[in-house]
């Protein structure tokens, strides 16, 4: 899940001044890492100096939590010897994701000669800091991601409107570079099901039930050490009862769950591309990778390939509804030659009634 949460503080220490030792030996390097500009021991101290703004916006920056779904967490305290590749697929997720925020959602608004306009827009500087357990030990793998409120050169802060209609689809993509990243990584299967849920094939379901991260109080912030977060998941494992796994879909990996797919756009009077690339990302049962599926999306619908911000050029759904290839291509690019035959079977299946939006 990827949250936004407004900061109106430059005050970092809560993040700085946790190590996260929970996770060390399996994550790469220190808790905090830097993301622009790359990594500087001279600049670890500097977190706070991320947060810019303008000197009318209270606003000065942005939290980005990027939480794994319960069972990727779960792998991380279980499995020792797979963990460290868990996370770092982990990580690469989550720059996939910002990397996604930062083309589509990253504008600042300005008016010139009477017209809005949106401009796109750039961090100066982001930090990330990636952490192993929640407040009560669990295992909990997730990263807090600061930005500015003012991108580079901008004379206004970013537009927030953008930031927050983009986050769904930013979450989502990076689910599915997730599970593609663990399925590439490891001997696990992670998958999604139609209703949304995200599993890893084989998982016991007790497991999801032992720590299911849900308290009446929220807990004390407390620095864990890795001894420390074994130590309370072999105390935890004592009370464990298997639930059984469910089970996985039999359809084949890369291939689009068409349904999936067809039913992202319930609900919707006009379709977008944050909507297609979100659509895209939760059909791919099995993971995809991003570029993947940004490239998919954007060779079926090229006339939305420069969208970005609120002020979206978008499409009907009937229009955004492929079902026949979806199931037949599976989340990779396509010659210019299928897309065409995609798009003569869809007004064949349209008017048969199959592709009709209610």
């Amino acid at each position: 899940m990827l949250r936004v949460l407004v900061r109106r503080s430059r005050d970092v220490s809560y993040l700085t001044e946790d190590p996260a030792r929970e996770l060390e030996g399996v994550r790469e390097g220190p808790a905090q890492w830097w993301w622009r500009p790359p990594s500087d021991p001279r600049r670890l101290d500097d977190a706070r100096g991320t947060l810019r703004t303008s000197e009318r916006a209270a606003v000065v920056g942005y939290d980005l939590i990027v939480a794994a779904p319960r069972p990727i967490s779960i792998l991380v305290a279980l499995d020792d010897r797979n963990a460290p590749a868990v996370v770092a697929a982990h990580r690469r997720a989550v720059d996939d994701a910002l990397s996604y925020l930062e083309e589509r959602a990253v504008v600042v608004r300005e008016r010139r000669d009477g017209d809005d306009r949106d401009l796109p827009g750039r961090w100066s500087s982001v930090v990330g800091f990636t952490h192993g357990v929640n407040r009560h030990g669990e295992p909990h793998l997730h990263d807090h991601v600061l930005v500015g409120a003012l991108p580079e050169g901008a004379r206004g802060v970013l537009d927030s409107r953008a930031l927050f209609a983009h986050v769904a689809t930013a979450d989502a993509l990076y689910r599915a570079s997730l599970r593609a990243g663990v399925a590439g990584a490891t001997p696990y299967s992670p998958w999604r099901s139609f209703e949304g849920v995200e599993h890893v094939e084989g998982l016991d379901e007790g497991y999801r039930v032992l720590w299911g991260g849900h308290f009446a109080d929220r807990g004390e912030k407390r620095h864990w050490t890795r001894a420390d977060a074994r130590a309370t998941w072999t105390r935890d494992l004592d009370r464990f009862e298997s639930h059984g796994a469910v089970p996985a879909p039999r359809r084949a990996h890369g291939v689009l769950a068409e349904h999936t797919f067809a039913a992202s756009f319930e609900g919707l009077a006009h379709v977008t591309r944050r909507h297609l690339v979100r659509a895209w990302s939760d059909a791919a049962t099995w993971g995809s990778g991003a570029a993947d599926v940004t490239a998919s999306v954007d060779r079926f619908y090229p006339g939305l390939t420069g969208a970005r911000g609120v002020r979206e050029e978008s499409i009907s759904v009937r229009d955004a509804r492929m079902v026949a290839a979806t199931r037949e291509r599976g989340p990779r690019p396509l010659r210019e030659r299928e897309v065409d035959e995609w798009r003569q079977r869809s007004r064949v299946i349209s008017r048969e009634g199959l592709g009709r939006s209610r």
